[in-house]
C-alpha cells in the first residue's frame, strides 16, 4: 500500500516541557491511523530517517520523528550535532523517554488517530525503542538490531550513557518484534538470544528474526552495510506486525 502524503518540520513538546524539533509525515486520505514514533539512530535526524517516516506514511501510518539532538543543534549540521552528542556520551534515558512520550502523544492528539502508537528504532534507536516499550505504554515496538540492551559498551565506547537494560524486560507494555543480522557484534546472536530467554521467562508476546549474512545497519540503503534481501524481509515482517498491531 502507497498513496499521497505530506512532511513537515513541526515543533512538539518534550522532556522537561522543552520545544523539540520533529519531523512528522502523514497519508492524506480521510481515514483514522495508528501511530509510528520513528526514533532515528546514532548519527541522527538526517536524511535517511526522514525517508523512512515518509515511507511509514505512504503506507497508511501517522509517522514522526524527534530530534533527539535538538538541544545540542548549534546550526552547524547534523554531522557536527551528532558527533557533539557521542562526545557528551549520548542521549540521557531519561530525557529520551520524555521526547518520545511527547511524540506519542502528539500522534495520539491528531484527528485522525486511531489512538494506537508503535516506536520503531534502529541501532541505537532499537535500544531506546525497547527501553520506551519497558517504560510507557504503547501498543507495539520494533528493535532493529538496538546494541547495548544486554551488555554494556566496549571499552572503546565506555563514555556512552546506554548501560545495559535487561532487567527492565519484565516491564514490556507491548507486543515486540526484533530484526537482527547473524554477523553483529552489537547485539550480537547470543545477546539476541538471552533476551529472547528472558522475555519468554517473563510471559511476554514478542518475535525475534536474525537474518543470515547481515551485520548491523543492513537496513541502511546509504551504507555498505546494507543487504536487500534481509532489508525487504524485515520490512515485510514490520508492515504485518503493524498490521496486526496498530490497525483498527
Amino acid at each position: 500500500m502507497t498513496g499521497d502524503l505530506r512532511a513537515e518540520t513541526i515543533t512538539i513538546t518534550g522532556h522537561g516541557g522543552d520545544g523539540v524539533e520533529a519531523y512528522l509525515s502523514q497519508p492524506l486520505d480521510e481515514g483514522r491511523h495508528g501511530g509510528v514514533v520513528v526514533i532515528h539512530h546514532m548519527p541522527g535526524y538526517d536524511d535517511g530517517t526522514k525517508e523512512i517516516t515518509r515511507n511509514f506514511a505512504a503506507h497508511g501510518y501517522l509517522a514522526i520523528c524527534p530530534n533527539l539532538y535538538s538541544r545540542e543543534a548549534s546550526g552547524s549540521g547534523p554531522e557536527d550535532t551528532a558527533a557533539a552528542v557521542r562526545a557528551a556520551g549520548g542521549v540521557p534515558d531519561e530525557r529520551l523517554l520524555g521526547d518520545v512520550d511527547g511524540a506519542a502523544r502528539f500522534l495520539k492528539s491528531l484527528d485522525r488517530s486511531n489512538g494506537k502508537v508503535s516506536t520503531i528504532g534502529y541501532c541505537s534507536g532499537g535500544r531506546q525503542s525497547f527501553l520506551s516499550a519497558c517504560s510507557l505504554k504503547l501498543d507495539a515496538a520494533v528493535d532493529c538490531y538496538g546494541a547495548f540492551v544486554v551488555s554494556a559498551p566496549p571499552k572503546e565506547l565506555a563514555g556512552l550513557k546506554a548501560g545495559p537494560i535487561l532487567p527492565m524486560a519484565e516491564n514490556l507494555s507491548c507486543p515486540l518484534l526484533g530484526l537482527f543480522g547473524s554477523e553483529d557484534q552489537h547485539p550480537s546472536p547470543e545477546e539476541t538470544a538471552e533476551l529472547e530467554k528472558v522475555l519468554a521467562r517473563h510471559g511476554k508476546t514478542f518475535e525475534f528474526h536474525t537474518y543470515e549474512g547481515a551485520g548491523h545497519a543492513f537496513f541502511a540503503t546509504d551504507r555498505p552495510s546494507y543487504r536487500v534481501d534481509a532489508a525487504r524481509e524485515g520490512w515485510r515482517r514490520i508492515w504485518e506486525f503493524f498490521g496486526r498491531y496498530l490497525s483498527g
